[in-house]
C-alpha cells in the first residue's frame, strides 16, 4: 500500500503541469469531442510507459541518450505546428464558435493525442526513467503496486481533465474566451518547443 501510494503521489505531481498534452485534453473535453477515446488513450499511455519504467526499460533509455534527441527534434516540431494552427484560430473569428467548429476527426484526435504523448522526451525522462528509477528500491511486489497506483494517478487526472472540462463550457459559448485560450495554448507549445530545442545546446 506504501509503494502504491508513493507512485499515486509521484505521478500525479509529474502530470499536473499544465502542458501541450493536457491543454489538448482540455480543449476536446470543452468541445465534448472524443472525450473517453482521448482521455483513454492518455490513461493507458502512461500506464505503458510507467510500467516500462518500473520493470526496466528506463536503463536502456539512459543508455540510448540519440534516442532521445530524436524525439526532442520531432517533438519541438511537432509542438510548433500545433501552435501556429492555435494561434492561427484565435486570429480566424470563423473558427471561434465552438457550436459550429467540427473540430478534428477521429482518427486525427487519435493520431494528435498520440503525437503529444510520445513525441514529448519528457514523457520518457519523467514516466520511464524517473519513476522507474524511484521504484527501483521496491522488491517485485511493491513495482508492482507502484506501477498500479501511477496508472491510477494517472487515469484520475485525465478522466477528470477531459469530463470536468464541461463545467466550463458556459465560459467557452464566447468566442472571445475560445480567441483567449487559443492564444495561451499557442504559446504554451511554442514555450514549449523552445525549451526543447535549448536542451540539445
Amino acid at each position: 500500500m506504501t509503494a502504491a501510494i508513493e507512485g499515486f503521489l509521484l505521478s500525479i505531481g509529474l502530470i499536473l503541469a499544465i502542458g501541450a498534452q493536457n491543454a489538448f485534453v482540455l480543449r476536446q473535453g470543452l468541445k465534448r469531442q472524443y472525450v473517453f477515446t482521448v482521455t483513454t488513450i492518455c490513461a493507458l499511455s502512461d500506464a505503458a510507459l510507467i510500467g516500462a519504467g518500473v520493470f526496466g526499460l528506463g536503463s536502456l533509455i539512459r543508455e540510448v541518450p540519440d534516442l532521445i534527441m530524436v524525439v526532442t527534434v520531432g517533438g519541438a516540431v511537432f509542438l510548433f505546428v500545433y501552435g501556429a494552427l492555435a494561434l492561427r484560430r484565435a486570429l480566424s473569428p470563423g473558427a471561434l464558435q465552438a457550436a459550429e467548429d467540427q473540430g478534428l476527426s477521429y482518427r486525427a484526435a487519435i493520431l494528435t493525442v498520440l503525437a503529444f504523448t510520445f513525441l514529448n522526451p519528457h514523457v520518457y525522462l519523467d514516466t520511464v526513467v524517473m519513476l522507474g528509477s524511484l521504484s527501483a528500491r521496491h522488491d517485485l511486489d511493491g513495482r508492482m503496486a507502484f506501477w498500479l497506483g501511477g496508472a491510477l494517478a494517472s487515469a484520475t487526472f485525465f478522466y477528470s481533465l477531459g469530463y470536468g472540462a464541461r463545467w466550463l463550457s458556459p465560459l467557452f459559448a464566447r468566442p472571445s474566451a475560445w480567441r483567449v485560450f487559443d492564444v495561451i495554448v499557442g504559446v504554451i507549445m511554442w514555450g514549449i518547443a523552445a525549451s526543447l530545442l535549448a536542451t540539445l545546446f
